[in-house]
Formats: structure tokens, sequence, C-alpha cells
């Protein structure tokens, strides 16, 4: 089953390369510029109320052939590329929690950028405490990573 999807903006940041940029959200303090398409402006309406969003997007410079195996970020082990946040992966989606800050018309100042500039943006959902924070009792590999 082929499933296309359409880009609704693009997310403008300080990174050019994966070199340099952040590994997570929670992990970075870069500004970013989420410019939403004109045609999807009235879409935007209420999402000033809420301090955080969820961005989905493309990751559209991973690269094209996929490993089913990887080695994440924290650690120099195999894992099943399901049980990481690999961005080479089969269907290259990333998803980002990031503060808003500021909205002025279709573009949204963000804190948390971790993603490359000119990424496309695919959906945006806002945060709610009540539905995004759940009690964990196992974090699989990243609870012996090698690079704690």
């Amino acid at each position: 089953m082929k499933i296309i999807f359409e880009a609704i903006g693009l997310i403008h940041t300080p990174f050019q390369d994966t070199a340099n940029t952040p590994i997570q959200s929670s992990r970075s303090d870069a500004k970013g510029i989420v410019e939403v398409f004109p045609e999807y402006l009235d879409g935007l309406d209420g999402v000033e109320e809420f301090s955080h969003l969820i961005l989905v997007y493309a990751l559209h410079r991973a690269p094209a052939q996929f490993q089913l195996k990887v080695k994440p970020f924290l650690d120099d082990r195999l894992h099943g590329v399901f049980a990481t946040r690999y961005p080479n992966r089969p269907n290259p989606l990333g998803i980002s929690v990031v503060q808003l800050v500021n909205r002025k018309e279709n573009k949204l100042e963000i804190l948390g950028a971790e993603m490359l500039d000119g990424t496309p943006l695919l959906d945006i959902k806002p945060y709610v405490p009540d539905f995004d924070i759940h009690s964990v009792s196992k974090i699989g590999w990243y609870a012996n990573r090698a690079h704690p």
C-alpha cells in the first residue's frame, strides 16, 4: 500500500547538516521557525493557546536505503530500527515536542529545534499532558546504553 503525504509547511532551523544537530528536542534550546503554507493558515486558529506542540515531519535527507538493524546515537550496539529513534528507517518520519514561543500569522517561533533547515512539515498537534505523559516501567536498551 502506498501512502502519499503533502507538506503543509517548512521548518527553518540553524542546522544545515546532521553533524551538529541535537539528537532530541528535549536536549535542544535551539530556536526555529515553523512556516505553515498560507492555504493552511485557518488550521492554526487557537494554536497559540498551547505552550508546546508536536511536530510531525519528513526526514527528507535520510538515506533512501534503510537498515533494520542500527546503532543509535547513544549506544554502540545494534538494535532493531523500531526500537530506536534512528532516522534511517523504512518511513523516514520525525516527531518532536517543541515549545511554542510566539505566533505571527503563519509563522510559529519555537524552541527545541532538532531538525535540519528546510524540513518538510507534515502535521502539527497540540501537546496535552493528560494525553501525552505516561508513566513507564521499561525503557529497553536505553537503560543499559553504552554512552550514558
